[in-house]
């Protein structure tokens, strides 16, 4: 899976008649990938609906996908790329099988390794946020070949900080997106604090030694 801008946007209960808006407006500021939670409700109508106008180059994926029901459900919706909170290694293989990147998520070192042995086309460390930056540096020590992604409490305080650490990419929702804007639904805020957010990743990422971008 390849990011060109390292951020995911993550949008959970966001109501399907506002959705196509803060979609055309965050991937216009920038924003590269979205993914819509499965407990969502009406995830899998939203992704269906939207999926055939998402710009080239961009993605449109769904997140909090759990087990294998869920991800086969998110396929057959048209997800472009799945990300789950768990390490299941038949979610998996049922996304590599089907040929749509998969985000799989793991918090332990055995969890990490075993999501990238698994096929995983990144590793989301989560909840970040109870660890740190210093984590993620911890975990490329070993698994300085694993492309992670930082989940769970990235901010614009801390998010320098975590591609400093060695993060290939980030995931935020209402840091990202802005907890009031969703809130009052201010499409025209929304994308402003979607082009803030990502004019805070390095222009050129930071990555360990070995660890080529693509």
């Amino acid at each position: 899976m390849n990011l060109d801008v390292p951020v995911i946007g993550i949008l959970r209960g966001v109501d399907a008649a506002f959705f196509r808006g803060v979609m055309d407006v965050s991937f216009a500021s920038g924003l590269q990938a979205i993914e819509i939670t499965m407990n969502t409700e009406g995830a899998l109508p939203m992704v269906s609906a939207n999926i055939s106008s998402v710009p080239y180059g961009k993605l449109l994926g769904m997140g909090t996908i759990r087990n294998l029901d869920e991800a086969k459900k998110a396929v057959d919706a048209g997800a472009m790329f799945l990300v789950t909170p768990n390490t299941d290694t038949k979610v998996i293989e049922y996304a590599k099988s089907n040929s749509v990147a998969i985000i799989a998520g793991a918090l332990t070192p055995t969890e990490v390794y075993t999501a990238w042995s698994a096929g995983a086309d990144m590793v989301k460390v989560f909840p970040c946020g109870a660890f740190g930056p210093r984590y993620i540096s911890e975990l490329l020590g070993p698994f300085d070949h694993i492309p992670l992604v930082a989940v769970g409490g990235v901010s614009l305080e801390n998010i320098a900080e975590y591609f400093t650490a060695g993060v290939r990419a980030v995931a935020a929702s209402t840091s990202l997106f802005g907890r009031k804007a969703l809130m009052e639904r201010n499409l025209d805020e929304i994308a402003q604090n979607v082009t803030n957010f990502i004019a805070h990743c390095p222009r050129e990422r930071i990555t360990p030694p070995g660890l080529p971008l693509t």
